[in-house]
């Protein structure tokens, strides 16, 4: 087993501090140490933040970390900020609210950049909350950039995503558009103590509600967009069948108003994933994206390697019309399928 692997399973701070940044830089030690981790992941319960930029996110993820250490449990938070297009550069300051934590053992806050990766995630968040889990964090907090309505890859990582809104969203129409709103397991109203709250949750409300009778109509479910059945009064013997809605808490995060409330909700959507079988099958499912991933990525690497300049021939040759960009796909991946294997 690798060294840094070894101390992290230990649950020295500075193993899984160096094991962040291995696996962040995308260095050359990071997939070994991943590989000696997995068998000891899979315990961790991961929590997403999602939701527009100025909803509250971070105020409110340190009140959720506040309320879960009270219970005794250790938390890992890994904060995403978004990366300048232009200088290259990231503020990181997500962290500054969590401030409170900063000396509480139980708790390990590691900021990183998106590094031009959209979706609101970094390429490296998924392995990175893998270290956490393998450290034996109970509860990862995924902090997503809050880039909009389409920042929807935190539900590929997280087994629960907690969407915050905040009064003066819009209107009705707002609140009905894909994306992010179809992908929550629980909504936040948070700022509840602003005029338009209420206004906000019946607009929440409507979407679940249009949302429901589309997927009812179409006969399918997909993934997160499916909002019908499953509250915390259901019996255990019927979740096996049942199917989830997304709760509406209101909250006011810097008074530390309704979050024990919203922790519950959390709680509850936890304990459906783990005991039906429509959650076991979404948490199959974000495996089956992980690979498919992951195999994408090493197939474009390999690909890179391989055929080297020719891309670049390539692209040159498209530029200058002598082929079309189709036709020279098929020949740069005809080109990799021959090329000889060393």
């Amino acid at each position: 087993m690798h060294e840094i692997a070894s101390r992290v399973l230990a649950k020295d701070p500075r193993a899984i501090a160096r094991a962040l940044r291995l696996v962040d830089d995308r260095l050359a030690d990071c997939v070994p140490v991943l590989k000696d981790l997995f068998p000891s992941t899979g315990k961790a319960f991961v929590l997403g933040v999602t939701g527009n930029p100025g909803a509250g996110k971070s105020t409110l993820s340190d009140r959720i970390i506040q309320n879960f250490r009270a219970q005794g449990k250790t938390v890992g938070v890994i904060a995403v900020d978004p990366t300048s297009p232009f200088s290259g550069g990231a503020i990181l300051g997500d962290r500054i609210r969590m401030q409170r934590h900063a000396t509480d053992p139980g708790v390990f806050i590691r900021s990183v950049a998106t590094r031009g990766h959209l979706g609101g995630l970094s390429r490296s968040a998924r392995d990175m909350v893998r270290v956490f889990d393998a450290a034996g964090v109970d509860l990862v907090l995924v902090e997503t950039v809050g880039v909009g309505q389409d920042e929807i890859e935190i539900t590929r990582t997280a087994h629960t995503t907690l969407v915050v809104m905040a009064p003066g969203m819009g209107d009705e129409v707002q609140a009905i558009k894909a994306g992010i709103m179809e992908c929550a397991d629980v909504f936040a109203v948070n700022k509840a103590d602003r005029d338009g709250a209420d206004s906000a949750v019946r607009d929440i409300e409507l979407m679940i509600a249009l949302g429901s009778e589309s997927m009812v109509a179409m006969s399918k479910i997909r993934g997160h967009r499916t909002h019908t059945a499953a509250d915390a009064h259901v019996r255990v013997e019927q979740r096996a069948t049942a199917r989830w809605i997304p709760p509406i808490v209101k909250c006011v995060a810097l008074r530390n108003e309704g979050v024990a409330e919203l922790c519950k909700a959390i709680d509850r959507h936890h304990v459906w994933g783990a005991e039906t079988e429509e959650g076991r099958a979404r948490r199959r499912g974000r495996l089956a994206d992980e690979v498919r991933e992951t195999l994408r990525e090493a197939l474009i690497d390999a690909a890179s390697r391989a055929l080297g300049e020719r891309i670049e021939e390539t692209v040159r040759a498209v530029d200058a019309r002598e082929v079309d960009p189709y036709t020279a796909t098929e020949q740069l991946i005809e080109a990799f399928r021959t090329a000889p294997r060393g």
